[in-house]
């Protein structure tokens, strides 16, 4: 028996990935030592930053920045983590916002200003409710994943360490956030801090009828390093990913796993919605659709110099022309 190559892989606990962690689907050639626990902003700095992993799942915008400064990493279409973001815009609530134009001219808060979460957000506002990203005063919380250069017409200040933008928000320091996680106030029920779009479910679901965009968040790197010496490690560990998904879609189906009361009810409805496989790998249409609008979005918030077409940013999955669908002995 031919001896595996070892590569360590940094990714989050999700269901679509229980198979790899458990040792159920196996990529071909490939032993892996799989990290998870990590919050998402370690390990992309981890990875980005100090190169701690062979593999990670990380920030896509960050590692649009990282190609952009010309960084060792690829980039595989595996998306391990998407999520809408409407419902993830808050407000002072006593500041009186009727409608998203009311942020023009505002304080606005974030974790990072480079995160997915944020780079969504902002192309959001901007492109779909008329909220230019420039018309507002950034402050944000933690350092960059990957150091750029603002653009000198964005009005961008590092907080120092003993501020929080969640409680800034609730204080009235700022007059909104734009934040990757539900925020403590919000959790608390404190009634000074609220939600910019009430009926955010609503947003989305209208959002991704009118789009076909289901926001990808992450993106799988690997050192290029991996990639020059084994060419073949990429291709695998997409089948892999992919295997591991199907068999977490297959589980997920029987709904006596899920202590939720609607659980079945809210599956069926998003296949109402959103088709069988709304968290498809690879380069499809919507995918290559939502990562040219990433790479815009990026481009045009001044943390890439260029729009980066997306077969430099991707590695070729393709194994030939209806190769592979069928194994033969």
């Amino acid at each position: 028996m031919g001896q595996e190559l070892e590569l360590t892989l940094a990714m989050g606990d999700y269901e679509i990935v229980r198979a790899l962690k458990d040792g159920t689907v196996k990529p071909d050639g490939i032993k892996l030592n799989i990290l998870t626990k990590m919050d998402s902003t370690t390990r992309h700095w981890r990875f980005l930053r100090n190169q701690d992993f062979d593999v990670a799942e990380c920030s896509c915008s960050s590692y649009l920045v990282a190609r952009d400064q010309g960084m060792p990493f690829e980039g595989i279409p595996v998306f391990l983590h998407r999520r809408f973001r409407h419902g993830f815009m808050f407000i002072n609530t006593q500041k009186r916002f009727k409608e998203p134009k009311d942020l023009i001219g505002c304080k606005m808060g974030v974790k990072q200003f480079q995160s997915s979460a944020q780079l969504w957000m902002r192309g959001i506002l901007e492109h779909e409710y008329g909220v230019p990203h420039r018309s507002m005063e950034w402050f944000s919380e933690l350092d960059e994943s990957i150091e750029f250069e603002p653009p000198e017409d964005l009005k961008l200040t590092r907080l120092p360490d003993d501020k929080s933008v969640e409680t800034m928000l609730a204080e009235g320091e700022l007059d909104a956030v734009l934040h990757p996680d539900l925020i403590k106030p919000l959790v608390d029920k404190d009634p000074r801090v609220g939600r910019l779009f009430p009926n955010f479910k609503e947003e989305e679901v209208a959002f991704f009828e009118r789009t076909r965009i289901f926001p990808i968040m992450h993106v799988l790197g690997i050192k290029r390093e991996i990639v020059e010496k084994y060419p073949w490690v990429p291709l695998n560990l997409y089948h892999a990913f992919n295997e591991a998904k199907a068999v977490a879609m297959k589980r997920m189906v029987n709904p006596r796993i899920v202590p939720l009361a609607w659980y079945r009810e809210s599956w069926e409805e998003q296949e109402e919605i959103m088709g069988s496989d709304p968290w498809q790998y690879g380069m499809t249409e919507d995918n290559e659709n939502q990562l040219e609008k990433l790479v815009g979005y990026s481009h045009e918030q001044g943390m890439i110099r260029r729009e980066i077409p997306l077969d430099e940013l991707f590695l070729p999955m393709s194994q030939g022309r209806k190769r592979g669908e069928v194994f033969r002995v």
